[in-house]
């Protein structure tokens, strides 16, 4: 299991009834959500592809991914541009609420009970107020034949993009 340092930035947002969090440092910045456009025989947890900065993005339902449901159409609802690496995606949330520094000793570990793919994502679990929040990684919502897959998808070449994207300047997230 990845190590938390001992204090993370944590972004926090919303998927359906249930709070979760994730280092910022993965997260490049908050968009509107925006339509994006439907690509035919992806899992029912993409929504499709768009475009940021020359980028072409999947577009991953965190509701669906999360067993939470399709999405219900709100004015709140977020794109979260994030790193996977050498790889972009954009994580659709109902919410986002804030960016809190988190001290590591408040993360506790994930209960052991938790297998499968759940097991696989969860970093921790921490306290805000009377809610538990779900600390996720980023870097383990994807499976090794689900980024293939958004690879495939998201290939430049289809969309007439560039291939190689500049990451200009520092999102204000990271400030």
């Amino acid at each position: 299991m990845h190590k938390l340092s001992d204090v993370s930035r944590l972004i926090t947002f919303r998927v359906g009834a249930a709070l979760y969090a994730a280092d910022i440092a993965n997260v490049e910045r908050v968009l509107r959500h925006e339509t994006s456009r439907p690509v035919p025989d992806m899992p029912s947890w993409m929504e499709g592809v768009l475009e940021y900065q020359g980028r072409i993005l999947p577009v991953i339902d965190l509701r669906v991914r999360f067993g939470a449901g399709h999405h219900e159409a709100t004015g709140g609802r977020r794109l979260l541009v994030v790193s996977l690496g050498t790889e972009w995606v954009a994580a659709a949330v109902d919410q986002v609420l804030d960016v809190r520094a988190v001290a590591a000793a408040d993360i506790a570990p994930p209960p052991a009970i938790v297998r499968g793919f759940s097991g696989e994502f969860l970093r921790g679990v921490v306290r805000r107020g009377n809610d538990l929040v779900l600390v996720v990684d980023f870097h383990r919502i994807l499976n090794s034949s689900d980024r293939v897959s958004l690879v495939a998808v998201a290939s430049p070449e289809r969309f007439g993009a560039t291939s190689e994207p500049s990451r200009k300047g520092e999102s204000a997230l990271h400030g």
